[in-house]
């Protein structure tokens, strides 16, 4: 077959956009185009277990309500996320935001009480009144339990949440599990050991693996959409050793591969370790997932509607 070159109308629609990506068949276009069949074939298979993985700043990039909204239309079944992503969703649910760079250089950011991820900005203020709410967050699971997994830990979280944008308050009123193995390293982490300096307030992370090889075992398929590498990404990728690995899975990532790190390695090396099924359908996107995971997510939608 021939590559189809590109053709861009004006007003076309989503729809015709990826078919022309699905037509050229090569290169970013054939992988972006692979990427949004497999979605729309994964959220259309009853079968099929959809886990999301959650590494680098989704979040605070943009990606808040796509992620809340998938979760509450049921297309996501499992998430695996850095703690940092339930940080910043719990920052806006107590009344922060995220702010577009005005270009200052970071010590006078320092200065004026703001902090940078790329060319985003977070206010010192915002992450003050989360240190506040947290802890009467924390105060109330508390109440109810002396020790707590990691994941019930977060559903507990977001049932106390009052916020309808919230990804974790949806996840846990849609009872779709949320597993956070790196929970430690971000401020509610940190927040998290203060509290327990003068409280008896225990967080189990061996805990989360029994429900999780459950939740493994019982499902029929499982294609595993990766956005960033990380630990979010091998935790994904490990809990499905269980049954000889994933049936499926979709990769979108900056990262190399030269380096040997799992971040930058190709999905078809996860054969190898029995994370990935012989015969499984994998594609890598190289490229930023704050673009391509929405466009992905607007061309799977278009074609399952």
């Amino acid at each position: 077959m021939k590559v189809k070159h590109l053709e861009i109308t004006k007003d076309m629609s989503i729809e015709d956009f990826m078919k022309q990506l699905e037509e050229s068949g090569v290169l970013g276009a054939g992988r972006i185009a692979h990427a949004t069949n497999l979605l729309a074939d994964s959220m259309k298979d009853e079968d099929t277990k959809i886990f999301l993985s959650l590494a680098g700043p989704m979040i605070p990039g943009g990606l808040r309500k796509v992620v809340r909204d998938l979760i509450y239309q049921g297309y996501v079944d499992l998430i695996i996320s850095s703690g940092a992503n339930l940080t910043h969703d719990l920052v806006e649910s107590f009344g922060g935001r995220h702010y577009i760079s005005t270009g200052q250089d970071d010590e006078t950011l320092q200065d004026n009480g703001m902090g940078r991820i790329a060319d985003i900005y977070t206010k010192s203020d915002d992450f003050e009144i989360f240190e506040e709410e947290i802890h009467k967050v924390f105060e109330q699971i508390n109440e109810k339990y002396d020790s707590i997994s990691i994941q019930k830990f977060i559903y507990e979280i977001g049932m106390l949440i009052d916020d309808e944008e919230s990804f974790i308050a949806t996840a846990a009123r849609k009872d779709v599990p949320i597993f956070a193995p790196g929970l430690i390293d971000c401020m509610i982490g940190l927040q998290l050991w203060i509290y327990c300096q003068d409280h008896d307030f225990t967080i189990s992370a061996v805990e989360d693996m029994a429900y999780l090889s459950d939740f493994v075992y019982d499902s029929k398929k499982v294609t595993a959409c990766m956005l960033g590498g990380g630990l979010p990404k091998h935790y994904t990728l490990a809990s499905n050793i269980l049954t000889g690995g994933i049936d499926a899975g979709i990769q979108i990532t900056l990262d190399r591969s030269e380096g040997g790190s799992l971040s930058g390695a190709p999905l078809e090396e996860a054969k190898s370790w029995a994370k990935a099924k012989k015969g499984s359908n994998l594609v890598t996107v190289v490229g930023d997932a704050t673009v391509l995971f929405p466009l992905i997510v607007a061309g799977a939608l278009d074609k399952i509607k």
